[in-house]
């Protein structure tokens, strides 16, 4: 079933091809065959990321999650979202079909949010890859101390709100 968020993209992508079409033809048949090469470059990922999230559900037993993760997991459930999501590499194509299953499995909406959090401020990769090699050892020491405890004070608050706006 197609979303709003699909009718969107799809809506806005009919219009940029017709903008590009009244300005010159050639100009829409080239952006078509720039989006091929791009779908050429990344279907391999997101086949690859959904074929990860579809064997997460059924390698990893439902209970587990919910017994780690789930809605009851309280603070242990943040910390284990956040110490996942800060050691899990990958970008988004990896990530958010992983945590679309993990949701799908039970995981509570506090470690869901801790485990986001702390992809996006510490994910390995980029912290190894980007932050050492051009800021240095002192700048990423800071940068990590101060935003320590961002993950787990979101998935906390998220989860208060969660429960506030739906009880259950």
């Amino acid at each position: 079933m197609i979303d709003i968020s699909a009718i969107i993209m799809f809506s806005a992508a009919a219009v940029l091809f017709a903008v590009a079409y009244m300005k010159s033809s050639d100009s829409a048949f080239e952006g078509l065959r720039l989006t091929r090469n791009l779908l050429i470059q990344v279907a391999p990922r997101l086949l690859a990321a959904f074929v990860i999230a579809g064997m997460v559900q059924v390698l990893v037993p439902q209970e587990v999650v919910v017994r780690w993760m789930g809605t009851e997991s309280g603070f242990r459930g943040i910390l284990i979202g956040t110490a996942l999501g800060g050691l899990t590499p990958g970008g988004p194509m990896t990530h958010f079909p992983i945590l679309a299953s993990f949701y799908q499995m039970g995981i509570g909406v506090g470690p869901l949010i801790a485990y986001l959090t702390a992809w996006l401020l510490f994910g390995l990769q980029r912290v190894v890859m980007w932050e050492l090699p051009f800021l240095g050892m002192d700048i990423v020491i800071v940068r990590l101390a101060s935003s320590f405890f961002i993950p787990i004070f979101s998935g906390w608050l998220a989860g208060v709100l969660w429960n506030r706006w739906h009880p259950s």
